[in-house]
């Protein structure tokens, strides 16, 4: 009697070990398909995004990009995919093609390109730019494309990036050099003015545009605080550090760039 007790014993101790290891087996094999599912959807997304972006369909491949970041939170490849839709921005931006944030203008008798950048809050450049313009002529009855949305700019002074943004949307994020020993102001201001090769305004003299000893590259826009503001630079190799005098450094080609997009009156806020 006790010799079929542990055999029945035994039995069952069998079973459950080989049920077990069953289980163990079968999880990861359970889990493949769903694994290359995902490898196959993300290669497939990444193949419709390239393949929008040569067509072009600048809008289609950029919302393929955002739905990457969306669905692939960890991939190592995110932020690669941010600066392709931080580059399409940019061409959006300088291209015809009519955007959520802008409009198709009915230009009017009368108009000039400095009234509809006024009236829209735009600069004449960036009309210029996305409306391939060669000079500031203008026809009644043309449409053009216009920028209708406010643009923002945010610089974190820890990370020395300056962020481009529209509504809560970042545009571009741009390296950039703030001041040394937290010299950089923090709080909220606004672009106040802007110039193109600026002199350098240094204490007692004046150095020009074309001397190599002007620290202030090709573009400058001044705050509503005096003496402070963003502007190129002629050590394109000191951006990403607190390397100035409190002011905030671009390499010229971005600040060109910048100065291009961003109106007199555009918010920036700077924190630490």
């Amino acid at each position: 009697m006790n010799r079929r007790w542990l055999l029945a014993i035994a039995a069952v101790f069998l079973i459950v070990i080989l049920a077990f290891a069953l289980v163990i087996i079968k999880r990861p094999n359970a889990s493949l398909p769903e694994k290359k599912e995902n490898v196959d959807s993300k290669a497939s997304l990444l193949a419709q995004a390239k393949e929008l972006e040569d067509k072009p369909d600048l809008l289609a491949a950029k919302g393929t990009y955002q739905k990457l970041i969306n669905e692939f939170i960890n991939a190592d490849e995110i932020m690669g995919w941010q600066r392709k839709i931080e580059e399409i921005n940019i061409k959006l931006l300088f291209s015809p093609a009519i955007t959520p944030q802008s409009t198709l203008y009915n230009i009017k008798p009368g108009d000039t390109l400095t009234k509809i950048a006024s009236g829209f809050k735009t600069t004449v450049d960036l009309i210029k730019k996305s409306n391939n313009l060669a000079d500031d002529k203008i026809l009644p009855g043309r449409k053009i494309k216009v920028w209708t949305a406010p643009f923002a700019i945010f610089i974190d002074k820890s990370q020395n990036t300056l962020i481009l943004k529209t509504g809560e949307e970042v545009i571009k994020t741009y390296i950039v050099s703030t001041g040394k020993d937290n010299s950089t102001p923090v709080g909220n201001f606004k672009i106040a003015n802007k110039l193109i090769n600026p002199a350098w305004f240094k204490t007692g003299a004046v150095v020009p545009p074309e001397s190599p000893e002007n620290i202030l590259g090709t573009r400058w826009l001044g705050f509503n605080l005096a003496g402070y503001g963003i502007h190129g630079t002629t050590e394109p190799d000191n951006l990403g550090k607190q390397t100035t005098q409190g002011c905030v450094r671009m390499s010229n080609a971005e600040v060109e760039e910048l100065y291009t997009i961003v109106s007199v009156g555009t918010e920036v806020t700077i924190v630490d």
